[in-house]
């Protein structure tokens, strides 16, 4: 069995998919570090902006529906990394191993 991660390892399919995966997810990371760390530099600099009401009869201040939104964009970068490892990475990292495994009983 270990020889055959080693012939997965040395395939550069391999190492595209795993460059590929790695930017992708670090990209993603870096839009929802973005999305928090900006929401919560507004709270402790400015934190007026957010303490207004939405209107002038609401209760409701800009931080509530601000706040759920980095919720939200939370939920669907999550979704759409799913859709895309389901859709794209799991199949290439499934042929990559369909590939090295077939090769050997041959």
């Amino acid at each position: 069995m270990h020889h055959y991660y080693r012939r997965i390892y040395d395939d550069p399919k391999f190492h595209e998919l795993e460059k590929k995966r790695s930017i992708f997810s670090w990209s993603l990371t870096i839009i929802i570090l973005i999305c928090y760390f900006s929401f919560i530099m507004v709270i402790a600099f400015f934190p007026h902006i957010f303490a207004q009401t939405i209107s002038v009869n609401s209760t409701i201040t800009w931080g509530i529906p601000i706040g759920l939104s980095v919720i939200v964009i939370s939920f669907l970068l999550t979704g759409f990394y799913v859709y895309r490892a389901n859709n794209e990475f799991d199949l290439i990292s499934k042929e990559i191993i369909d590939h090295h495994i077939n090769d050997a009983r041959d």
